[in-house]
């Protein structure tokens, strides 16, 4: 079973990338003037970098649970890969989290330089939205604009930009519970949920099975970052493929840090059982879906 589902998730990682290859070409689209040279340098250093694409498969996944396959949900991917990326781009800087490396090689502002990596970072997250936009993701453009606006409220404001922010004022103070979890849902979840939920929306989902598969990547969501913590404190920098225990160091609010990992580790087999649960109903066209849930928390990278 773990060979089969690293398997699909190295296939769905390889489709993702290779519709990205082609989206960060140096072929012009309608309305371009010309792509600089430096600036998709930069972009394509900061997408292609061997990340497991765990968000797109989950997007394409939940989508072939409603019927939906092919380059729809993949474009859906490839666009949540974008954002994801560039998160982690602006992350890195030294005004953020200050990091020198990402999966064993160097970050985007040290391979490049400060302003670089902003203004790469600020052209993937448009260009998650041009993919979404653009009818070749989807005929129907209720559909597009749908999925637009769950992208922007799931990496804006009230999202993943909006936990950052929490994030940073967090450093130093010591944060209750309901704190963490509003934090790292909106910094690391929204993102994970908005793959479930766009999967269900290009599906063309019912109203009850959308909320269903928004539900499932809270509970994951929330699994995920615990995993991530433990890992953060447990993992050799080897291993992880950057600084460890950064987050302890800085005064970090995590519930890790609150809890200790033995109850960490309880909360996320809890989340997960929550989330196969919302499955349920699916049955085995949830197979894939079931097997990432948990190989979220059990991983050791």
């Amino acid at each position: 079973m773990k060979d089969a589902f690293s398997q699909r998730l190295q296939r769905r990682a390889d489709e993702t990338v290779a519709l990205l290859e082609r989206l960060l070409g140096n072929a012009l689209l309608p309305g371009e003037t010309t792509r600089p040279e430096r600036l998709l340098a930069a972009m394509r250093h900061g997408v292609f970098n061997g990340g497991k694409r765990l968000r797109p498969f989950l997007l394409i996944e939940t989508a072939e649970i409603f019927g939906a396959t092919g380059v729809s949900p993949t474009r859906c991917a490839a666009a949540l890969e974008c954002v994801h990326c560039y998160s982690l781009i602006h992350d890195d800087l030294p005004a953020m989290d200050d990091d020198d490396m990402r999966r064993g090689k160097p970050t985007v502002h040290k391979a490049f330089d400060e302003a670089t990596a902003i203004l790469a970072g600020d052209a993937l997250l448009t260009l998650a939205l041009d993919i979404l936009a653009d009818e070749e993701t989807h005929a129907d453009p209720a559909i597009r604009a749908e999925l637009v606006l769950a992208l922007a409220r799931a990496s804006g404001l009230g999202g993943m930009a909006g936990g950052q922010m929490l994030d940073l004022a967090a450093e130093g103070r010591q944060l209750g519970e309901d704190e963490i979890v509003t934090l790292q849902a909106m910094k690391t979840g929204a993102l994970i949920r908005f793959a479930c939920e766009a999967g269900a929306i290009v599906g063309r989902a019912g109203e009850a099975e959308r909320a269903a598969m928004a539900q499932f990547g809270e509970k994951i969501g929330k699994a995920f970052q615990l995993a991530d913590d433990m890992l953060d404190l447990t993992a050799s920098p080897e291993r992880l493929g950057k600084e460890t225990a950064k987050d302890s160091g800085r005064g970090k609010a995590t519930l890790v840090a609150l809890y200790g990992l033995e109850e960490s580790r309880r909360m996320a087999d809890r989340l997960t059982v929550e989330a196969l649960e919302l499955l349920s109903p699916f049955g085995e066209r949830a197979h894939w879906l079931e097997a990432v849930a948990r190989f979220i928390v059990g991983r050791d990278h």
